[in-house]
């Protein structure tokens, strides 16, 4: 695994789980870009998803991100180098840990971390989110973490969604305006994830709706008991799709745990 030496000045890491999970923070990265601080973007899983190869997923974030300002030289495409595929990143959370916590070791101290929200939206969204809030306490940078809704299914029924929802369960919200040139940029930005279409037919009308009724990026922070905690009451939206369930995510974050537990006694 090979990661780049850290500057001593003040760093903002982006961690996600698939390529297009960043349009959850658009805004945030232009501020951290135009801040002057040092910007990191690392992708969790490596993308492959219904045919579509990794390396086209990879392409299409790289020139997302660069329409934002992130240099190609400061995105880690992780779950490729770990080989955990898009889906799968619940059954590998040892290994992303332990690559998470090697990657902020040569952080500097003045840093700020985001992650998608523990939102019971997408299981490799909740894993991540759980991943780094046990690596960031350990680190003793718990403080400097924040989180970000993506989508989750809270009081809905069948297949419906809401985007950038913040649950009530995960603290006090943090909002910016987004300048309505920023806001017409982002949309923009959605575009450029052609090998996704199908699911941007479906977040795109909320995306839209989002960007002009309320304009703002979202934040929260997170909190080390909220990850042994049910996102919200109800079936999460994982569930209703069949595509994972709050048992099973339980037995993995058990049994992080307890490899976790292992390797600091051994």
């Amino acid at each position: 695994m090979l990661i780049d030496k850290h500057s001593a000045e003040p760093a903002s890491i982006f961690l996600f789980a698939h390529q297009d999970d960043e349009f959850g923070v658009f805004q945030q990265i232009r501020e951290e870009v135009g801040s002057g601080r040092g910007i990191r973007c690392a992708y969790l899983t490596d993308g492959r998803f219904n045919g579509v190869s990794a390396e086209r997923r990879n392409r299409e974030s790289l020139g997302v991100l660069a329409r934002l300002g992130v240099q190609r030289k400061h995105v880690y495409f992780a779950g490729r180098a770990l080989s955990i595929g898009d889906s799968h990143l619940p059954e590998h959370m040892q290994r992303a840990s332990q690559w998470i916590g090697d990657f902020l070791k040569s952080a500097p101290p003045e840093i700020k971390i985001f992650v998608p929200a523990w939102e019971g939206g997408h299981h490799d969204h909740d894993a991540l989110h759980a991943i780094t809030v046990g690596v960031a306490q350990k680190a003793g940078r718990l403080k400097h973490v924040r989180q970000f809704p993506l989508y989750n299914g809270f009081g809905l029924t069948g297949p419906l969604f809401r985007v950038f929802f913040p649950l009530v369960q995960n603290g006090a919200v943090e909002k910016t305006r987004i300048p309505l040139e920023n806001r017409i940029r982002y949309l923009r930005c959605c575009m450029g994830y052609p090998s996704q279409a199908v699911s941007w037919m479906g977040l795109f009308p909320h995306v839209l709706f989002h960007y002009f009724a309320r304009g703002v990026q979202i934040l929260q922070p997170v909190c080390v008991e909220r990850v042994r905690q049910r996102p919200h009451p109800g079936r999460l939206y994982y569930e209703r799709r069949g595509f994972f369930s709050w048992r099973q995510m339980v037995f993995h974050l058990d049994k992080w745990a307890k490899a976790e537990n292992r390797r600091r006694t051994s």
